[in-house]
Formats: C-alpha cells, sequence, structure tokens
C-alpha cells in the first residue's frame, strides 16, 4: 500500500508584489501555499479599481519599472505578462511654456558615455550646469568613502552642483524613484538607483510601463498559483498570527488556519498589529519606530479631445512632476478624448488639500505644458492619495531593515521595506519575496534559488 507525502503547507499574509513573488515561487518549488488578501483584488499599493466617481478603472498610482529591474522583470516572465510592458528608450522633459527635451541613450557610446550626448545638447542646462552634473556623475561611478551615508541634497551641495542642476535634473530623477525629498532620503540609495538607471547600462534606464490596469497584471499571480495546486483567499483579513514548536496558527475574518510555515508580505506600518506579543515581536515593533511613510498623489483626468501626443513626460518646476497619458499607454478603446495622468511625489503638502482644489492645481499647472488642455473641456476627474506609498529612505534606516528570517523558526518577513539593498520599489518588493521563499526552502532542507542577478555593467563601468 503506498503513502504520499504531504507537501509542506505555507500562509503568504499580504497580496502586494512581495507576497505573490514569494507564493509564486513556493507554489512552483512544489509547497502548498495559501495567500491571503484582506482586499478583493491584488497588487497592494500597485493595484487598480473601481472609482466609483468616474465608473473608470484607475491606477492608485502609475507605477513603472526600469530595465535594471531584474527581478520583476523575471516575476512578469514568470507570469507571462512580461509582453504586457510598454518599454521606453528616452525621457521627456518639459518646461512651462511646452518647450520639449528628450533624452536618449548613445548606443555607439560604452556605459557610462552613452548619457553624455543627450546632456551636452540638452537646452535645459548651462555649462556650468553640465559640468557640474558631470562632476556628480563621476563621483557616483566610484564606491561611497568609508560607506558613508548622508542625505541627497547635502551630497549634491558638497560636489558643487548648480540650482537649476538640482531643480531640473537631481530632482526629477531621484525626487520620484525615492518618493522623498531630497534633503531627507539617503545618498546610498540616490547613487544606487542613479547607477543602475543612467550608468551601469544603456537598457537599465529603459522604463517600462505596464500596458494594462494594475491589478489585472497581477491577477495573472492568482492564476498561476491556483494552478499549481495551491490557493488564494480574497477578502479574508489575517487579524492574528500564533508561532508555535511545530506550525503556524492564524486566525482570519474567516476561520482559523494551521499551516507549517508563513510569510508575512504585509506593509511595515500595518505590521505591528499582526505580531506576537513575545521577544521577537517585541524586537521588530523597535525597528518598525524607525520607518515613516511618504506620500504619492495622482491627478486623473478626462478630456474631450487629445490634448497630448507624447505617452509620458517628466514635468519641471511645478508641483505636478510626471503626466502619463493612460489612453495611449493602455490602448484604451478609440475615442475623440484623451485621459492622463499626473503624478505628485512626496506629496505631503497636498494631503491636507480636498479634491477641488487638487484637481483645480493640476489643471491649471497641467495647461502651462500643454496649452491646447485650455480650449478642451474637462469630462471628469478623480484624485488618489497613497498616504503610505512607501517608507522614505532615511538616511541610516539600513541598520533597522529587517532580513527574510525572523526571531521565529517558522515565519518569514517579506516587504519592500526589508533588506533587499534597494529602496521602496517593486524591484525591491519581488526581491523581497524570492529571498523569503529562498530562506524558507532553506529551512524545509529544499534549497532553492529564486533570486534574479543584477544587469552585468557594462562598458567603462565593468572595471567600477
Amino acid at each position: 500500500m503506498s503513502s504520499s507525502v504531504v507537501p509542506t503547507s505555507v500562509a503568504v499574509i499580504g497580496g502586494g508584489v512581495a507576497g505573490l513573488s514569494a507564493a509564486c515561487a513556493l507554489a512552483d518549488a512544489g509547497l502548498q501555499v495559501t495567500l491571503f488578501e484582506r482586499r478583493p483584488y491584488v497588487g497592494g499599493r500597485a493595484s487598480s479599481y473601481l472609482h466609483p466617481g468616474t465608473e473608470e478603472v484607475i491606477d492608485n498610482s502609475q507605477h513603472v519599472l526600469f530595465g535594471c529591474c531584474t527581478n520583476l522583470i523575471n516575476f512578469y516572465k514568470t507570469l507571462g505578462v512580461d509582453g504586457k510592458i510598454r518599454w521606453f528608450d528616452a525621457f521627456n522633459f518639459i518646461q512651462p511654456g511646452g518647450r520639449l527635451t528628450t533624452f536618449r541613450p548613445a548606443a555607439f557610446l560604452p556605459a557610462p558615455l552613452h548619457s553624455v550626448p543627450a546632456f551636452i545638447r540638452s537646452p535645459l542646462f548651462t555649462p556650468q550646469d553640465k559640468i557640474a552634473i558631470g562632476r556628480a556623475m563621476s563621483a557616483m561611478t566610484k564606491p561611497l568613502r568609508n560607506g558613508a551615508d548622508e542625505d541627497c541634497l547635502a551630497w549634491l551641495r558638497r560636489h558643487g552642483q548648480t540650482e537649476q542642476a538640482i531643480r531640473r535634473f537631481w530632482e526629477p530623477v531621484l525626487f520620484s524613484a525615492l518618493n522623498e525629498d531630497l534633503d531627507k532620503a539617503s545618498i546610498r540609495y540616490a547613487i544606487k538607483v542613479f547607477r543602475e538607471l543612467f550608468l551601469n547600462t544603456a537598457f537599465g534606464g529603459n522604463m517600462g510601463v505596464p500596458a494594462l490596469p494594475l491589478s489585472e497584471l497581477y491577477g495573472h499571480a492568482i492564476e498561476y498559483i491556483r494552478a499549481r495546486g495551491s490557493n488564494v483567499r480574497l477578502r479574508d483579513s489575517v487579524i492574528r498570527i500564533e508561532p508555535r514548536d511545530k506550525g503556524i496558527t492564524l486566525t482570519t475574518s474567516s476561520a482559523q488556519h494551521v499551516f507549517d510555515f508563513a510569510v508575512l508580505a504585509a506593509p511595515y506600518h500595518s505590521l505591528s498589529s499582526l505580531l506576537p506579543n513575545d521577544a521577537p515581536g517585541d524586537e521588530l515593533r523597535r525597528k518598525l519606530e524607525h520607518f515613516h511613510s511618504s506620500p504619492i498623489t495622482a491627478i486623473h483626468l478626462w478630456f474631450d479631445r487629445e490634448v497630448t501626443s507624447l505617452p509620458h513626460a517628466a514635468l519641471l518646476d511645478r508641483t505636478i512632476q510626471w503626466m502619463y497619458q493612460k489612453s495611449k499607454l493602455q490602448r484604451r478603446s478609440a475615442t475623440t478624448g484623451s485621459y492622463v495622468e499626473l503624478v505628485v511625489s512626496a506629496s505631503k503638502l497636498l494631503l491636507e488639500k480636498s479634491r477641488e482644489e487638487i484637481i483645480e492645481l493640476g489643471t491649471r499647472e497641467f495647461a502651462e505644458f500643454f496649452p491646447a488642455a485650455r480650449i478642451a473641456k474637462l469630462v471628469k476627474a478623480a484624485v488618489t492619495k497613497e498616504v503610505h506609498a512607501t517608507f522614505s529612505v532615511a538616511p541610516g534606516l539600513d541598520e533597522h531593515r529587517p532580513g527574510a528570517k525572523t526571531g521565529w523558526p517558522r515565519m518569514f518577513l517579506a516587504g519592500d521595506w526589508t533588506a533587499t539593498d534597494w529602496p521602496a520599489t517593486m524591484e525591491g518588493a519581488a526581491r523581497s519575496g524570492y529571498r523569503a521563499a529562498e530562506a524558507l526552502t532553506v529551512e524545509i532542507g529544499q534549497p532553492k534559488k529564486f533570486l534574479v542577478p543584477d544587469l552585468p555593467a557594462s562598458g567603462l563601468m565593468r572595471s567600477r
């Protein structure tokens, strides 16, 4: 009489990018996974929903990736949705009044020189600005001295950056990448992001934009998990976690469950209430006290006609910072109108403003860049505020970012806020999910590799 081996059971708590990547990796490895998500859709802070005021499906905010996001790209390939990403190798910068400058890498030059011609030709900067930017770029190709960490603004000024170079170049790039004011963000992560995007390789800075709503994109993970005999429980909130010697007991809004292991992939700001009241729980809570949130506000505008032919652009010298024309990016059904999304990173000053005030600000500033908007009719509008969009990558935060392993032998952590070597990004979230999955397979004696290496440096950067 044959006996079957019962697969190891794993609860994954949280259906954001971190939880989904962990769950897919573990299900693929043959473990019995159950993912719990309190909302009726997955994606976490990278999600979409039917907005009640407009009857449109909108993303909570535009999320983009880059060629250097090797683990996120691997995750998309695993799900079979990598073909749903639209890639761009050029960045459009627009000044009030509509003057357009496009930055595109020079394929004939080795890294990091592929970025040089675009800066030399750019009318955005004076010769002094360009010399200053080049000086800082050169410094970024070298390791930080003695592992020093300071805020971005102090570092940029220490390296002779002009105020215009900071305002028109470093702020649009780093402010959005880190979602934090430059005087509050770690230079360590600024350099990490800048090297990966613009210095190590030409492809690393290519921007990818999902061509479908985010929850639809990540919804493919539900199919992937279920196709491997595992489960996804939507609208099921985890209320309490109790680690035990021989398993993990979860109390949810529907029932009580027992698993062999658990991956806790909840956002840092909602974690404390779930943690057990014991020594490991208290230690993790002390680490969490050092984390603070930085918000993102998105302004969604529907016009009765096309107001620009550009799919995306960085908007300089105003409150709104990025424009994404969703009607082009998502190739929505052809109409005479257009749908654009405006993004404001680190939008602390907008949190207390009303919907009407934000829409007025957004439409007024948008028309400064795209004059056609002045004669177009605004058909409808919406505002989304993601208060806990990212954690603030403050100098010195690294010592408080926990790893995948915890003080509980059967419980692991995932989330962009854990020790990923990346700031708060979807790439960091995907890496954290893979790290947690790797640590768990080591614990059960069946070690597997899920993490994908960084893009190898090319050209002159190979020796840096």
